[in-house]
C-alpha cells in the first residue's frame, strides 16, 4: 500500500536508535524526508545513513529554547514539515519513595516537556501543510509500573495532551493521535534485561505475559502503526490512542 509519504518532511525525536530509529527507516522507505532529532553525537557508522536514512540533527531537547533552534535548522534545511513524531524520552526511576520533588518536576520536563516545546515551534509550518502529529506514549500511562511516578506522569500527560491537541487543531484539519507501546524489543529492553542473574529467564517470563504469540513487540511493528497515523490513509483518525502491545495492556494475562 502507497502511504503517500514521498518527499514528506518528518521529524522524529530520538530517532537514533530503537524504537525511533525503526521510525526513520520505515519512513525512509517509504519516500519521505527524515530529521533525526537526538542528543546522542554518535560516530556516522552507528547512526542511520545521512543520504539513505535521512538526516541527522544534534540536540538537547531540555530546553524551549534548544527545540526552537532544532525547528529552525530543520526547516532551513527542507523548507517544510509535514509531520511531527515526538518520542525521546527515559523511564529514570524517579519514584515517590526514591526521589525528591526537584526530581520528580526534571523528570516531567525531560519526558513530556520537550513534546510540547517541539510541537508549539513545529505548528505553524504544520498549519501550512495540513500536518500530522504521532505521540509515542508508554503502557505505564495506564498499568502504573511502581517507582517511576515522574516517567508515568509524563506518559500520562502525553495522552492526555493528544486528545487536548486534536481538539485544538480542528480548525486546521490537523490530526493528533498517540502510538502506545508496552513490552519492545530494543537495545535499552536488552539492556535492562541484562540487570538480572538470568537474562533469559527473565525475557521468558515477560513474554509468557504477552498474550499474542507470547512475545515482545518488534520496533518496526511500532513504526508501521506511526506511518500510517502520518499517512493520509488514516485521514479520518484523530485524538486515538493506538496500543501496540500483543495485548499485554489490556487482554487477562491469566489466559497465557
Amino acid at each position: 500500500m502507497d502511504l503517500h509519504l514521498k518527499n514528506k518532511t518528518v521529524i522524529v525525536t530520538g530517532g537514533a536508535r530503537g524504537i525511533g530509529k525503526a521510525i526513520v527507516e520505515l519512513l525512509t522507505e517509504e519516500g519521505a524526508r527524515v530529521a533525526i532529532v537526538d542528543k546522542l553525537t554518535l560516530p556516522n557508522k552507528t547512526l542511520p545513513d545521512r543520504n539513505a536514512k535521512g538526516y541527522y540533527f544534534t540536540a538537547d531537547l531540555g530546553t524551549a529554547e534548544a527545540c526552537q533552534q532544532v525547528v529552525a535548522d530543520i526547516v532551513a534545511e527542507f523548507g517544510q514539515i509535514d509531520a511531527l513524531v515526538n518520542n525521546a524520552g527515559v523511564n529514570d526511576k524517579i519514584g515517590l519513595e526514591k526521589g525528591t520533588p526537584e526530581q520528580f518536576i526534571a523528570s516531567i520536563n525531560n519526558n513530556v516537556g520537550h513534546y510540547y516545546f517541539m510541537t508549539h515551534y513545529c505548528l505553524p509550518h504544520l498549519k501550512e501543510r495540513r500536518g500530522t502529529i504521532v505521540n509515542i506514549g508508554s503502557k505505564t500511562s495506564v498499568t502504573g509500573q511502581g517507582g517511576s511516578s515522574g516517567y508515568v506522569a509524563a506518559k500520562g500527560a502525553i495522552l492526555a495532551l493528544t486528545r487536548e491537541w486534536a481538539i485544538e487543531l480542528l480548525p486546521y484539519a490537523m490530526r493528533v493521535n498517540a502510538v502506545i507501546p508496552a513490552e519492545v524489543s530494543t537495545p535499552l529492553y536488552e539492556s535492562w534485561l541484562k540487570g538480572f542473574s538470568d537474562p533469559q529467564e527473565k525475557l521468558r517470563q515477560v513474554s509468557k505475559k504477552i498474550p499474542l504469540e507470547h512475545r515482545l513487540t518488534k520496533p518496526d511493528e511500532i513504526a508501521n502503526a506511526v506511518a500510517f497515523l502520518i499517512s493520509d490513509r488514516s485521514s479520518h483518525t484523530t485524538g486515538q490512542w493506538i496500543f501496540v502491545d500483543g495485548g499485554y495492556t489490556h487482554l487477562d494475562r491469566s489466559i497465557s
